[in-house]
Formats: C-alpha cells, structure tokens, sequence
C-alpha cells in the first residue's frame, strides 16, 4: 500500500526540487555556471545578536578558519552557520555550496563533468584559504543529477552506489589533506520518509571515514529527529526553550511544535518557497537552526 504514495511523492518533490532551493537531485541548471564562483569569502568580524540555545562555552583562543561545501542543504543553510560561527567562535567563514551536487563534484580533476567550477574544488580552496575545518554537508546524491556520478544511482544498484560514494570519500578527503591541514567536518544527514536506509548506510560511511581519518563528525541530522528514532522522518518537532521565546521559530506555538519542513518538500528545511535560483534560506527556519548549531557545537568543542 505504501508503493503509490512513494510514487507519487517522488513526482512532487522532481517538480519542487528543480527550483531554486533545489535538492541533491535538482537538476544541473540548478548550478551556477563554472566561470561564476560562488564562493563568499568572510571575516572574523562580530556577528549580530542571532539564535541559540541555552548557554554556550567560550569561544577557543584561537579564531577558526572554517570552509563550507555541499549540495542544496549547504546552500539553504550557508548564512545561518555563517552567523552562528562568527558568533560563537570569531570564525573566519568561507562558502561556497552548489545546489544539485554531491562530492565527485567538488573534486579536482572532474572537469566539465562537474556541476562545480575549477576555482572552487574543494582542494583549490583548501590551498588558498588554508582554512582550520572543512565542512561537509551532502544529502548523498542518489539520482544520478550530476555528470560525475556516471549514472550511478541507489535504485538502480545500491550497492555500486555505496561502493562509488564510499571511493569519492576517500578520494576527496586525500585530496583536502594533500592540500592542507584542514580538518574535515563530516556533516550526518536526518531522516528520509523515501529511502531511510540509504541515509543511514551514507551517514556510517561518514563515520568510518571520519575515524579513518582524523575528521570529525557533527550529527545535524540528530537535531531534526525525534528522540529516540533517529531515522524516523517527522516534518515537525516539540519546541525548543529558545524556539518558544522568539517569534517565527516555535511554527505552532499552540501545540508547541515546530515545523522542519515545508508541506511540498520533505528533504529541504528552508521554510520560504523555493526559487528558480539557487540561494540561502531568506526565511527562519528551525530546521536550519538547529543544524547550524550543531556543526558549530563539533568545531567548538574540538579546537
């Protein structure tokens, strides 16, 4: 009874996610063209007064130099962590996400079968901005929308799927320590109603290579699960202390839930429409929030 539904979501999220806030699986005019790098670099400058939740600890001694790389979850997500970093630790903050990609695309040597531009590969920028902490966010592109994936895709052959994916790990992050002494963030993705064992064995992968490495890794997806069913998809969850007391955060302050999602679009936290250009969440979003802070709460706590 549940192959309809599956179904029919799937036809409703390919209409959604070829918009602009677009998912790992918009299509590759979601990406911006090679010779327009959209990366933005920014400084250590205080932020402004921004959410949080509870107390925090002091901010390290030394400012961290952090680059942010991802597909449309990075991108959604790009200003809030921005925010949350210089806030919190003085960060010197760099992104640069391409809506529709996964992580062939942002390694060296992909040319043109990449939905990413040359000046922005992941080692590229590892060289010129000698960043502390590499942040990685993908949702783990299952849907073959990126050249560089060969066509692979879960439905089709999960297996090969897992084996590719795991290989691009390894590659990209032999390619990142080649190129500096950055420390890779390895970001856990939440729940998928679609395909829940895909994220599950995508989010091991991350482990094991974060172990195998020296990474580290920061469970966002966690932060957007219920308590005690991690891989259980929910679009909304209790409110936060901090989401009660500021407007726009707690979604349903009568029923004191929030919502993650949209109702047309299960994968994405941004709570504006999408767009038909990529672009940062211009909405509060919970969803985001609570994301952001957890990838920061894993840099700040390991210095």
């Amino acid at each position: 009874m549940r192959k309809p539904w599956i179904v029919g979501v799937g036809a409703l999220l390919a209409a959604v996610l070829l918009g602009a806030c677009g998912d790992p699986a918009s299509g590759p005019e979601a990406a911006p063209p090679p010779e327009v790098p959209r990366s933005a670099v920014t400084t250590h400058q205080r932020a402004p007064a921004s959410p949080g939740t509870g107390a925090r600890t002091s901010a390290p001694a030394k400012a961290p130099r952090v680059l942010y790389l991802g597909d449309s979850l990075a991108m959604e997500a790009q200003k809030v962590l921005g925010r949350e970093l210089r806030r919190d630790l003085r960060a010197t903050y760099t992104s640069a996400p391409y809506s529709g990609t996964t992580l062939c695309d942002y390694l060296e040597g992909t040319g043109e079968r990449s939905l990413v531009p040359v000046a922005d590969k992941a080692a590229t920028l590892v060289r010129r901005l000698r960043p502390d902490f590499v942040v990685l966010q993908f949702w783990g592109n299952a849907w073959g929308y990126t050249p560089c994936m060969d066509g692979i895709t879960y439905d089709a052959s999960p297996e090969k799927y897992f084996e590719r994916y795991a290989a691009d790990m390894e590659r990209l992050a032999d390619q990142i320590a080649a190129a500096g002494d950055a420390r890779i963030v390895w970001v856990l993705q939440g729940p998928d109603p679609i395909t829940p064992d895909r994220v599950r064995r995508v989010n091991a992968l991350y482990e094991k290579r974060a172990a195998a490495s020296g990474g580290l890794v920061a469970d966002a997806g966690k932060a957007v699960s219920a308590a005690g069913a991690r891989y259980s998809w929910v679009r909304d969850l209790p409110c936060t202390a901090y989401e009660r007391a500021h407007d726009g955060y707690c979604t349903q302050p009568g029923r004191d839930r929030t919502a993650l999602h949209r109702d047309d679009d299960y994968l994405h936290f941004c709570l504006a429409p999408t767009t038909s250009t990529p672009k940062p969440c211009p909405a509060r979003s919970p969803g985001i929030l609570r994301i952001a802070l957890e990838i920061t709460r894993a840099i700040r706590e390991n210095p």
